[in-house]
């Protein structure tokens, strides 16, 4: 293996290692914010030292042993916290066996999630929180899947360690009551962290593959622990569904290619059959929420051998449901896109323009890239090119931007 492929496989490892460390390391801690920095330094580290010295044979617990120790460093460095310092140093300066806290067979990271969406924060700061913790997005990344400035995210972020600090609250996995009432922000982060993963906010790629993997993993393991819960398994089913297509959503050179003219014979089919029958449980159920419905149209898509056979009315009505389970922009604006393969694209563009009003989504690059395709198919191509270049110019993904930037150029040239 060349160096630079070392060092890429150490990078990877890393961030699949990091979650699980910082659980390890919170819950023995009890503070975490200070484990969330001890974990950070303990990766620097590993970063300088794995790709030269080699991987050690259990990452896990050197990331954990190397993270202990900075706490205890920091504990000893700061007189005023002799309480803590006593507390954190006692317990890291005797650092237990590694089969009794994060051993090769135990996985902190579910645990994690659900300390992550603690009691003492809202929906929205939890949901934050552990995106970073156990995602690994930037704030800036949290910021664009919440539609709000990198500002008010990382302000939200330090709130929420905060909170959890002052709330007293217990880092370990919450009994059955308790658990239900923190699953709906642990289903919203895997939604976002996986949302992220297959169409990157930020970089050269359009899709990063260690974020989808992980979400997927990560509902797994939730769908393990909850197999009758509707939306759980709606979650895990919209994944696969969404996830199989992923070897037909770039070229050669990782263009992006649309979903109508994939190839579908690329599209993975062990994961249609698993999401697809996961759907079917999933609907099921007594309640219908919105990852069932979501995983519905995402059935329905896999299941059209072509483009062409797409069912389109009934991805409309499921959309229209979807409406009234939430108002969230994102989903109004698929409903749209559904109105305009309906009934024509004069329709869908009404429907956007009700969104014009929404400072959500007002002046994001999505809306002008739907306009984009809608005037397209309504044969106005001028009004089409401005809004392709409009989106290309508000989105942060170069693959994106590269497609847009082709779409507007396969029209014609407009004036800006």
């Amino acid at each position: 293996m060349s160096g630079d492929a070392e060092t890429t496989a150490a990078l990877h490892l890393l961030r699949e290692c990091a979650p699980q460390v910082l659980g390890a390391v919170a819950r023995r801690s009890g503070d975490f914010d200070a484990a969330e920095d001890a974990v950070q330094e303990a990766l620097i580290a590993a970063s300088t030292q794995w790709p030269a010295a080699g991987v050690p044979s259990n990452p896990r617990g050197w990331l954990y042993q190397v993270a202990m120790r900075r706490l205890t460093d920091q504990a000893r460095s700061d007189a005023s916290r002799r309480a803590r310092e006593e507390r954190v140093a006692d317990d890291a300066l005797f650092v237990p066996p590694l089969d009794s806290d994060i051993g090769a067979d135990r996985d902190d990271t579910l645990l994690l999630l659900f300390m992550c969406a603690h009691p003492a924060l809202t929906p929205s700061s939890a949901i934050a929180l552990t995106l970073r913790a156990v995602g690994g997005l930037t704030t800036a990344e949290i910021a664009a899947a919440f539609l709000v400035p990198e500002a008010t995210m990382a302000q939200r972020i330090s709130r929420a360690k905060q909170n959890i600090k002052a709330s007293g609250v217990g880092f370990e996995m919450p009994r059955p009551r308790e658990r239900d009432a923190r699953l709906s922000a642990v289903l919203h982060v895997l939604y976002l962290m996986f949302n992220e993963g297959y169409a990157s906010t930020t970089g050269p790629s359009l899709q990063r593959v260690d974020l989808c993997d992980e979400a997927i993993r990560l509902a797994r393991m939730v769908h393990a622990l909850l197999p009758t819960d509707g939306e759980v398994t709606g979650l895990l089913a919209l994944m696969l569904l969404t996830d199989a297509r992923r070897s037909a959503r770039t070229g050669a050179n990782g263009e992006l290619i649309p979903l109508d003219e994939q190839d579908r014979a690329k599209w993975n089919r062990a994961q249609i059959n698993e999401g697809t029958a996961l759907t079917r449980d999933a609907l099921n159920s007594e309640a219908v929420g919105l990852y069932q419905l979501q995983a519905a149209v995402a059935a329905l898509h896999d299941e059209a051998p072509a483009a062409s056979d797409t069912d389109w009315r009934e991805i409309e009505s499921l959309y229209a449901l979807m409406t009234k389970v939430t108002d969230n922009p994102m989903v109004a604006l698929n409903h749209a896109i559904a109105v305009a393969m309906v009934e024509g694209p004069e329709a869908g563009l009404a429907r956007l323009t009700e969104l014009e009003t929404d400072a959500r989504i007002a002046g994001h690059y999505r809306l002008d890239a739907v306009r984009g395709h809608l005037y397209e198919r309504a044969g106005d191509a001028v009004r089409a090119v401005a809004h392709f270049r409009a989106a290309a110019d508000g989105t942060a993904n170069e693959a994106e931007r590269n497609y847009l930037m082709l779409k507007a150029a396969s029209l014609g040239s407009a004036p800006r």
